[in-house]
């Protein structure tokens, strides 16, 4: 029965007593500010930076993006090799129907009327002395075709190995200057963004509730007048990464486009818009760097006379890549309770360190120390098995 009545004790104090820590109340106003000052430090980061910044009291969803593009505008050529020229998008956008990523030319080095046949190659694939440096059926890592065992002269005086490829060979050691599509300064770029923030069921486009089919047909994008454009002039976009479009179309440039969603869905959903900004991505523009700008080369293939040609074309081009970012973020229980947890856990820094002053860095440690702590001795007496407090 005593056993009983033990256990029932113990069940009765666990399930209906409560027990609270000793509070001791220290008036110390050095002690007081700095500890009423860490609580508003606290404080003002929870509401400030956790709860109205970072907004804390909100579940997030990051995007899912798709994109096309279409470029438009008109570059003129007369080139003595080729004769005049109009270029479309379809002559200077790679590829034709513009993703993520594309290239506008801006610049180019045409070699006409390729065929297959035997020539001297071009001296900057490398200058020979004898056939000897020529070995027959062998490539030259800079060479612009296979090697049939001669050294002759070419047309520029130079001793070049004789090879077997397109001929006549690329030159491609002056380019043009000025570019020849500076018209490309006046081409623009309309872009097209729909993204999905999937845990909201939220869907939305670049193309926002105020942009009318009249407002688009006329609008360009600027930051300050038309934010909100997806319509962009290449001119501009230079202006805004603070370079001279001459220079970017010399040799290429590439560029980035970035379309920024950070929207707040406990607002109404038209509230949530794009954001752009540019950023080149590679910047080589100095004549004395190594590799500078951006070029690729391609090739138009015809017949003539039943003998296979090519249009050989080296292009120089600002390539664009269009980068979509951004979250959103709407009211949740779940990470507002969270958050509020957590500050009231950061709550205990104050006295933390207001421990650490009164029992280390005052004068009156020691006095501080013994009402802070009660020291019990505890001892079993001879007999029993209880224990007796000894003070």
């Amino acid at each position: 029965m005593m056993g009983s009545s033990k256990l029932g004790k113990s069940m009765s104090d666990f399930l209906f007593e409560y027990q609270t820590p000793r509070m001791i109340a220290l008036r110390d106003k050095r002690v007081g500010v700095i500890f009423r000052l860490i609580q508003l430090a606290v404080l003002t980061y929870i509401v400030g930076w956790v709860f109205i910044y970072e907004k804390g009291y909100q579940s997030m969803d990051s995007i899912t993006s798709s994109i096309s593009v279409k470029v438009k505008g008109f570059g003129f050529t007369n080139l003595s090799t080729v004769g005049p020229r109009v270029l479309d998008g379809v002559d200077y956008t790679f590829p034709s129907q513009g993703s993520d990523s594309f290239v506008i030319m801006t610049n180019y080095i045409i070699t006409p009327k390729q065929s297959m046949n035997f020539c001297t190659q071009h001296e900057t694939s490398g200058q020979c002395e004898s056939d000897s440096d020529c070995p027959a059926g062998s490539f030259s890592r800079h060479g612009q075709g296979v090697m049939n065992g001669k050294c002759l002269r070419n047309s520029e005086g130079m001793k070049t190995c004789e090879i077997f490829g397109w001929c006549p060979v690329e030159n491609d050691r002056h380019i043009p200057n000025p570019p020849l599509l500076m018209a490309a300064e006046n081409f623009t770029i309309f872009i097209k963004n729909s993204i999905t923030f999937t845990a909201f069921g939220v869907t939305r486009r670049n193309l926002v509730e105020s942009i009318t089919k009249a407002y688009l047909q006329n609008c360009t994008y600027h930051k300050l007048h038309h934010p909100l454009c997806p319509v962009f002039r290449l001119g501009y976009i230079a202006e805004e990464i603070h370079e001279n479009f001459s220079a970017l179309a010399y040799r290429g440039a590439m560029i980035g486009i970035v379309i920024n969603w950070n929207c707040d869905l406990d607002k109404p959903e038209s509230h949530c818009k794009p954001r752009y900004s540019f950023h080149q991505l590679y910047r080589s523009l100095n004549k004395d760097q190594v590799s500078v700008g951006f070029n690729f080369r391609y090739a138009k293939y015809y017949k003539e006379s039943g003998i296979e040609m090519r249009d050989l074309y080296k292009v120089f081009g600002i390539q664009f890549y269009l980068l979509v970012h951004g979250k959103a973020g709407k009211f949740d229980i779940i990470p507002t309770m969270t958050t509020i947890g957590s500050g009231i856990g950061v709550f205990g820094i104050a006295t933390i360190v207001c421990d650490l002053v009164l029992l280390h860095l005052l004068p009156k440690r020691n006095y501080y120390k013994q009402k802070k702590f009660k020291n019990v001795h505890v001892s079993f007496p001879a007999g029993t098995g209880s224990l007796t407090e000894a003070s």
